[in-house]
């Protein structure tokens, strides 16, 4: 689903261009990659490693200081799906998803004084207790996260600090923010503004990516930092401030639209359980305030091109995969670039006429070229053998599939 929305007035154009990436965990890097891929790809005049100005917040904070990096989107899908051994950086699934071993033993080590707590209470009046407050101590115990993003930011700061790279805010050719939250105060920490350019980048992206009950808390400085997206969405203000002629936002989440009926009656989504509900819960937060935010930029910053990719509501692939299964991101990356070329081609009337100003056009030839994919075949490793060919042809049917619907 791409919306765009051309500038209510015009200037004189200095061609600024700026990207801003929201959060969205594992599937939401994988969705922006595949999605940035598609527009990289499917246009002339557009680098995304030579913009103007980037701002990242939590998966999208990833995927923002790779491209200012100098990583474009080809060598990032290298760095995230090639498993054949020939790549020097391989995310692995131990690097997202080490469990936070240190965090359950501080939690174990408080049980003994909290159970005394409780008893100590409990003596004082053994008949007159309201048990859900007496037991309240425990809740004390129950680790702030599930994994540790430690092994991650280790891989970054390697992946960064190499290569003619840089994990120094200060030595970037261009403008990057990183967006974390202050636990204590609620307050937005913009890493990559002064007083906190001094900040790794790989430190300020493990920040921004502890999401609340997944990731534990990160303590920088004085500070305790989780999550950017616990305030705003995609933070594209602070490009657009930076007088940005053209912002590309990316928002990988959305509320499912649960509307299409399968014999007769559409499947409720409650049926899923809690983790289903709260998805859809944290989704509709997220939409509603990037609405909220579109409709804000329209008055104040009259002057400037918005591009806003997003999955379509009823996109059952992006909502319904399982972001644990490390084996679904090619699948999630590829639906991303064919979903991503078939809106552009869908609005490449009003698209070019906007992208025309900032000195970018399309590529009709490779948006209809339908043997085009988001990496030649033999380009990723998934396995070897079977396996191999197996993940191509279902990433073929599953492109058919969306044509068909499309159609």
């Amino acid at each position: 689903m791409l919306q765009v929305e051309p500038a209510a007035r015009k200037r004189r154009s200095q061609q600024r261009v700026a990207l801003a990436l929201a959060g969205g965990g594992p599937l939401g890097a994988f969705y922006q990659l595949g999605c940035l891929h598609a527009l990289a790809d499917c246009t002339d005049g557009l680098d995304l490693t030579h913009l103007d100005g980037y701002v990242g917040v939590s998966s999208g904070a990833v995927i923002a200081a790779g491209l200012a990096n100098g990583i474009d989107t080809g060598q990032m899908v290298q760095l995230f799906f090639v498993e054949d051994g020939t790549e020097r950086y391989p995310l692995t699934p131990g690097m997202l998803m080490r469990p936070a071993l240190s965090e359950y033993c501080d939690r174990a080590i408080r049980l003994p004084s909290l159970l005394k707590r409780i008893a100590s209470n409990l003596t004082k009046d053994p008949f007159g207790q309201n048990w859900a407050a007496l037991l309240s101590p425990l809740a004390e115990a129950i680790p702030t996260g599930v994994f540790d993003n430690r092994p991650f930011e280790h891989y970054l700061r390697e992946l960064l600090g190499t290569g003619g790279r840089t994990n120094d805010f200060r030595k970037l050719h261009a403008m990057l923010r990183i967006i974390a939250t202050d636990l204590n105060t609620g307050e937005e920490v913009r890493f990559g503004e002064q007083g906190y350019d001094r900040v790794p980048i790989s430190e300020a992206i493990r920040a921004s990516t502890a999401l609340p009950g997944l990731y534990t808390p990160v303590r920088i400085g004085d500070r305790t930092l989780v999550d950017g997206a616990l305030l705003r969405t995609a933070h594209a203000s602070l490009v657009l401030e930076n007088r940005a002629d053209l912002v590309i936002t990316v928002n990988p989440l959305v509320t499912f639209s649960n509307s299409r009926r399968h014999n007769g009656h559409s499947h409720d989504l409650a049926e899923g359980g809690f983790i289903t509900v709260m998805n859809q819960t944290f989704r509709a937060l997220i939409q509603s305030r990037m609405q909220i935010g579109m409709a804000a930029y329209r008055e104040r910053y009259p002057y400037s091109d918005r591009l806003l990719f997003q999955p379509d509501r009823d996109d059952e692939i992006m909502f319904f995969t399982n972001i644990f299964r490390y084996s679904e991101r090619y699948r999630l990356a590829s639906h991303a670039y064919q979903m991503t070329r078939h809106d552009l081609l869908e609005h490449a009337d009003p698209l070019e006429r906007v992208l025309k100003r900032h000195g970018v056009t399309l590529r009709l030839d490779r948006l209809r070229d339908p043997q085009r994919w988001l990496a030649p075949r033999g380009g990723i490793s998934l396995g070897t053998g079977t396996t191999a060919d197996l993940s191509h042809a279902l990433d073929r049917l599953s492109h058919w599939l969306d044509a068909q619907q499309a159609s």
